[in-house]
This record gives C-alpha cells, sequence and structure tokens, in this order.
C-alpha cells in the first residue's frame, strides 16, 4: 500500500505521496527536488495561494524524514479521550475546537506526554491510553522561525465522572463531552489536522470532508 503523510500550513495541505492523489486535478504538484518548506511556507501563506498541493516520491517516509531534518522540529502528543458513554472529549481554544495536546518536555516519551496534556488541559485522571492513532504534521512560525510540529495521537479511555475543568491559562476556555452526532460542531471550525485524528477513528463517515486522501 502506497504511503502518504499530510503537512499543514494553516488551511493548506501538502501532501507526501507515493501515488498522484486520486482528485490530481484539485491539486498543484510541487517539485520533489526543489523541495525547500521554509521557501513554501512563505509562498503558501499568501493570500493568492492554492489550497491543495502534493509532491510525489518514491518512499514518502523517508522523503518527510529529509523534510523534518530541514527545519526546526517539536514534538507533541495528545489523546482523543472516549468516556463510557461512548461520547468523545474537546477543547475549546482560541475560538477554534481541539483536542488536548500540549508540547514533549525534555526527555518525555510520546505517550507519557498525551496523558499529562490530557489530564492538565481537562482536568480528569485517564484511565487507560492504548495505541496510536496516527502522526500529524503542522508548520508554522516561532519568533521569526520556521518550525514543525509533529503530533503523536492516542486512543485513550476514561470511566469517572469529575467535573471538566479547563486549563484556563493555555487559552482553554471549555470543555466538552461530545457525542458522534454533535462531532459536526467541531468539523465545522476546527484544523484540518484535527480531521485526520478523527477520520482515522472513523468519527467522519456523515461529515463531507474534501479531498481527505
Amino acid at each position: 500500500m502506497a504511503q502518504k503523510y499530510r503537512i499543514y500550513i494553516n488551511q493548506k495541505v501538502i501532501l507526501v505521496t507515493e501515488s498522484a492523489p486520486a482528485q490530481a486535478e484539485n491539486y498543484e504538484q510541487l517539485d520533489q527536488q526543489s523541495f525547500d518548506l521554509k521557501i513554501l511556507y512563505n509562498q503558501l501563506t499568501t493570500n493568492n495561494a492554492g489550497l491543495y498541493y502534493y509532491v510525489l516520491c518514491d518512499n514518502a517516509k523517508a522523503f518527510l524524514k529529509q523534510v523534518m531534518k530541514s527545519v526546526t522540529l517539536i514534538e507533541a502528543a495528545g489523546g482523543l479521550v472516549k468516556n463510557d458513554k461512548g461520547n468523545y472529549l474537546f477543547i475549546y481554544r482560541n475560538g477554534k475546537w481541539d483536542i488536548p495536546k500540549g508540547k514533549l518536555e525534555k526527555g518525555e516519551k510520546p505517550k507519557e506526554g498525551a496523558i499529562r496534556e490530557v489530564e492538565e488541559e481537562c482536568g480528569i485522571t485517564i484511565d487507560d491510553c492504548g495505541k496510536k492513532i496516527v502522526n500529524t504534521y503542522h508548520v508554522y512560525t516561532s519568533r521569526g522561525e520556521v518550525v514543525l510540529k509533529k503530533t503523536y495521537w492516542f486512543k485513550m479511555k476514561y470511566k469517572g465522572k469529575a467535573k471538566l475543568k479547563p486549563q484556563i491559562e493555555e487559552g482553554i476556555t471549555d470543555v466538552k463531552w461530545l457525542s458522534k452526532k454533535e462531532i459536526n460542531m467541531v468539523t465545522n471550525n476546527t484544523f484540518p489536522s484535527i480531521m485526520d485524528v478523527l477520520a482515522k477513528r472513523d468519527l467522519l463517515a456523515d461529515i463531507p470532508a474534501p479531498l481527505l486522501e
């Protein structure tokens, strides 16, 4: 099976893939040999830039590793938490719905960091942290430098009934348990990388996700 990865720059997506996307006419192809993420960031953050791009390569994983070496890499982790009622945990931060996550501390393993961040941001104690769902990749600038954030996402379970407590100092103003039917509230106002996580857990079945390869 051909490997593919998505790198997000705001609402724009760069698909790193070993085969042309199914809706290739909606994408602009980037040259593998001249690919420079720092230059691309500046180009794609202009108002007239398109939304969808792809770079075709023989080994998508190896190419992604090269890209990660070309810029400062920041690692983060988070969790999609499910409770006994089958509802999922979401946070509202800086005007967007999100899934609890945060940067890893020095020497911290992804799973440990994911649990810590969820517990800190939502005020609960996780009962079980399962398998990794997916890794997501997001590009932004920090102190004028282009950086790539790699976020590890895990499946989590919570069996308690504690009152949710948003971590206000982190810009979180609300924390909610949402049923599958209510998740469209999130998808209408969230980040593309969060759509990736939800898609991997089959939570986008009734929600159009254009070009979600």
